[in-house]
C-alpha cells in the first residue's frame, strides 16, 4: 500500500483534487499545500469548494484575494465562494433584459441559471484567473486547487457552439441552456485555461476517494469523464483507509473488512491509475496541527471533550411511526451518493409495511432494487427505474428532433447538454411521474427524485412546455399532477439524509435550501452511520466518533430537533 506522501512527490505546477463531496479532498488539498510549503515551496491554495471549511481548517478568515497563513509562511489561501460567483453572473447575464422582458420570462431565465452547472462554470471563470495569470506563475512553485471542474464543464467549454448566439436564440429547451452566454470576451482565457489542464507537464489531477463501493463508483465516472476531454495525467487517492484493526473490537473488524472488499473489488479503469492511500484518522481537519499530522501521524486523542445525551436520539422507527399517523402518501429520501438513502427507504417500507399499509418501493439503485425484492415483506411491491435507459431513449428522441433544424456546431452543443445532471433527472422524470400517480392507491417510498432545480425547471411554463414537446408532446394526467402532489406537505414528505461529517451536513443543508425554493417542504432528516451509537471499544473509533457530536448538533438545529440517528453498521 502506497501511502500518499507529498514531500517524496514530484509535482508540477497546478495541482487539482477532485472528487465528491465528503471523500476529504479539502482535507487532502489542504494537508498537500502546508507539507510542500513547510518543504520549502511557495505554494497558492484556492478553494472552488461550495461546502469549504478553509476557513475552519486554518482557524481564520480568508478571502478571494489571498490570505498569509503566519504558522505557514511560505502558503497563502484563496477562498472563493462559487455560489457567490454564481450570483454575480447569473445577475449579469440578465440585467439587460431586466424592464424589457415579462416577468415570467426573467423567472425562467434566473432559473434555467441557478443549476450546479452554473455554479461550476461561475468558478470557473474565477480560478480561469489564476491558471493564465503570469504572475502568479512566477510567483508560486506550486498552485492548488480544491476542487476541480468536471469533464462535463470543461466538454462544454470547448465546443463552439458554446461562444455563438445559438444558446441566447435556441428553442429546444436545453436544460443546462445560457451558462455561457455572458462570457464570450472571456473565451480565449478559457481556451489557455483548458490547455494548461490538458498539458501533463503543468498539470496534475488527483482523483480522491473513500474506500467504498459507491465513492468508488463515482471516481472511475470521474476519471473517464476527464479522459474524454484529454487530461491523462490523473492519480488516486483513497482516503480514509482503516490500516489495522483490533480482532477483538468487533465494529473496526467489520469496518477494516467492507473497505478490503471494497479495495479489492475496484475496477481494471481504477487499477491502472498510480494510487495512493490515506490512513483513516481520529480527529477532525481543523487547525495547522491536525492538517500537518493528517499525512504523517494519527493522535488517538480529543483536543476537546464533548458530550452528547445519545438516550434522546429519536431512532427510524419514529419517522415511521410519524408518517403513518399523518397519513403521507408520497415518501422521498433524498441525499447525496453514498449517505445510504435507498437503505432507509428500504426501512420506511418495511416499517409501513408491517403496519399494514400498502406500500410501492422504488429505485434508480440497480444493487438496492435485488437487496429489497431478497427481503420481501407482505404489503410491498417493488420497482426499478433503469435509469440509463431511460435517459438514452430521452437523448436519442432529442437529437433526432434536433437533426430537422440544426448543424453539426448546434447539434454538438445539444448532444452535450444530454449529459448534463439535469438532462439525466429530467429524463426519469416521466417515469418518476407515473410511479408517484400510484399513491392514488398506495404509499408510494422513492429513493431518487429530482432536484428542487429540476423541478422549477419543468415548472415554468417555458420550459416545462418545451421539454414535453421535445419528449412526448403531450402531457399525461402523472405529469400535469406531480407538482401540486409534491408541493402538498399533507401528501409528500422528503427525508433528508446524511452523515455525521462536514461536507455532507453542508450539502444536505443546500439541498434543503433547493427543496424549499422550488415550494417542497421537509420536516424530517436522518443521520446514518454514526459511530457514536456503536458499542465500539477501540480508542481510535472512539476519537472519531467524538468528531461527528459537532455535526450531529448542526443537524438538530437546521432540522428544528426532528432527526434520527442511526448506528454504523457493516451492510452501509
Amino acid at each position: 500500500m502506497k501511502i500518499y506522501n507529498p514531500s517524496t512527490a514530484n509535482y508540477t505546477q497546478y495541482i487539482f483534487f477532485t472528487g465528491k463531496g465528503g471523500v476529504g479532498k479539502t482535507s487532502i488539498a489542504c494537508a498537500t499545500a502546508v507539507n510542500l510549503a513547510d518543504s520549502g515551496k511557495k505554494v497558492l491554495l484556492i478553494s472552488t469548494d461550495p461546502a469549504s471549511n478553509l476557513q475552519d481548517v486554518f482557524n481564520m478568515e480568508l478571502n478571494n484575494k489571498g490570505t498569509q497563513i503566519k504558522e505557514v509562511p511560505n502558503l497563502t489561501v484563496v477562498n472563493l465562494d462559487p455560489e457567490q460567483a454564481a450570483a454575480e453572473y447569473r445577475e449579469s447575464v440578465i440585467a439587460p433584459f431586466r424592464g424589457k422582458l415579462p416577468e415570467s420570462v426573467i423567472a425562467n431565465m434566473e432559473e434555467q441559471l441557478s443549476g450546479s452547472c452554473t455554479v461550476e462554470i461561475a468558478a470557473f471563470n474565477e480560478f480561469s484567473n489564476f491558471i493564465t495569470d503570469e504572475d502568479k506563475r512566477k510567483g508560486f512553485d506550486h498552485i492548488i486547487f480544491d476542487t476541480a471542474p468536471t469533464g462535463h464543464t470543461l466538454r462544454m467549454l470547448q465546443l463552439p457552439s458554446a461562444w455563438n448566439t445559438f444558446i441566447a436564440e435556441n428553442t429546444t429547451g436545453a436544460s443546462c441552456l445560457g451558462q455561457l452566454s455572458g462570457l464570450e470576451d472571456r473565451k480565449e482565457v478559457y481556451k489557455e485555461a483548458v490547455r494548461t489542464l490538458s498539458d501533463e507537464t503543468q498539470t496534475t489531477m488527483f482523483l480522491v476517494s473513500r474506500p467504498d463501493e459507491s465513492p468508488l463508483a463515482e471516481v472511475e465516472r470521474s476519471s473517464n469523464e476527464l479522459l474524454e476531454t484529454g487530461i491523462k495525467s490523473q492519480h488516486l487517492i483513497i482516503n480514509g483507509v482503516l490500516d489495522n484493526y483490533d480482532p477483538n473490537d468487533a465494529i473496526s473488524k467489520q469496518l477494516y473488512d467492507r473497505q478490503q472488499k471494497a479495495l479489492n473489488n475496484r475496477s481494471q479503469a481504477l487499477l491502472k491509475l498510480t494510487t495512493y492511500f490515506v490512513p483513516l484518522r481520529s480527529y477532525n481537519m481543523t487547525g495547522i496541527d491536525n492538517i500537518r499530522n493528517m499525512l504523517n501521524v494519527d493522535k488517538i486523542s480529543v483536543n476537546e471533550q464533548k458530550t452528547i445525551d445519545t438516550t434522546n436520539f429519536k431512532t427510524i422507527d419514529t419517522i415511521i411511526d410519524d408518517l403513518y399517523t399523518a397519513g403521507k402518501r408520497v415518501i422521498f429520501t433524498m441525499g447525496k451518493g453514498g449517505v445510504g438513502k435507498t437503505t432507509i427507504a428500504g426501512d420506511i417500507a418495511r416499517g409501513l409495511a408491517k403496519k399494514g399499509v400498502k406500500v410501492h418501493l422504488t429505485t434508480t439503485d440497480p444493487a438496492n432494487h435485488l437487496a429489497f425484492v431478497e427481503t420481501e415483506v407482505a404489503g410491498i411491491t417493488v420497482s426499478h427505474i433503469d435509469e440509463k435507459a431511460v435517459l438514452a431513449a430521452y437523448q436519442k428522441n432529442v437529437l433526432d428532433k434536433a437533426r430537422e433544424t440544426m448543424g453539426d456546431a448546434d447539434l454538438s452543443y445539444i448532444e452535450e447538454d444530454l449529459r448534463s445532471p439535469c438532462t439525466q433527472e429530467i429524463a426519469v422524470f416521466n417515469a418518476f411521474a407515473e410511479i408517484v400517480a400510484k399513491a392514488d392507491n398506495e404509499v408510494v417510498v422513492i429513493d431518487t427524485a429530482p432536484t428542487g432545480h429540476t423541478l422549477l425547471l419543468l415548472d415554468s411554463t417555458q420550459s416545462y412546455h418545451k421539454e414535453v414537446e421535445r419528449t412526448q408532446g403531450n402531457i399525461t394526467p402523472a405529469v400535469q399532477n406531480l407538482l401540486p402532489r409534491l408541493r402538498n406537505e399533507k401528501e409528500t414528505e422528503v427525508i433528508i439524509v446524511t452523515l455525521p461529517e462536514t461536507t455532507p451536513v453542508f450539502e444536505a443543508q443546500r439541498l434543503q435550501q433547493d427543496l424549499q425554493r422550488a415550494g417542497l417542504k421537509n420536516k424530517w432528516w436522518v443521520v446514518n452511520s454514526s459511530l457514536l451509537l456503536t458499542d465500539t471499544n477501540n480508542p481510535f473509533l472512539k476519537a472519531k466518533a467524538q468528531s461527528e457530536i459537532q455535526w450531529i448538533e448542526k443537524v438538530k438545529e437546521i432540522s428544528n430537533d426532528n432527526f434520527a440517528v442511526i448506528a454504523w453498521s457493516e451492510k452501509g
